[in-house]
């Protein structure tokens, strides 16, 4: 009997969910990426995905938050196992929309906002943040 790993070239080979997210590099650990599973972030062909268990198979597209910005992939391979990020990019077809400078700084994800701990801004970057609100 084959290992189902090792079967992954046949047309039939499924995966769960939450270890393809860990295999393609896009969450750290397996827990991470069934979190997010189970908090139904995740859409396997337009359905949402309700349990980190839902297999996936080679076509499938993919639809999910990843930091500030909504990914949509498509599965090119199911992969055997997690490897370096050179291979893990062989297995999805990254298809998530570009977001211009424009539009993002629109919907506030440029906003100038700091990082929690970095401290306080310099003189030129005090600057900066104001240029970038318009305000002179």
């Amino acid at each position: 009997m084959p290992d189902t790993d090792r079967a992954n070239t046949d047309t039939g080979a499924k995966l769960r969910l939450d270890k393809w997210l860990w295999h393609a590099r896009f969450f750290k650990t397996r827990s991470l990426a069934s979190k997010v599973c189970k908090a139904n972030k995740v859409r396997i062909n337009g359905t949402i995905a309700q349990k980190s268990s839902a297999t996936v198979k080679v076509g499938d597209m993919l639809t999910f938050p990843q930091a500030n910005q909504i990914k949509v992939v498509k599965l090119l391979d199911l992969g055997t196992c997690r490897g370096p990020a050179s291979e893990a990019q062989l297995l999805y077809d990254d298809q998530s929309p570009k977001i211009e400078k424009a539009s993002a700084i629109a919907a506030g994800e440029l906003s100038g906002m700091r990082d929690q701990g970095a401290g306080r801004p310099t003189k030129a970057e005090r600057r900066a943040i104001t240029k970038l609100h318009g305000k002179d």
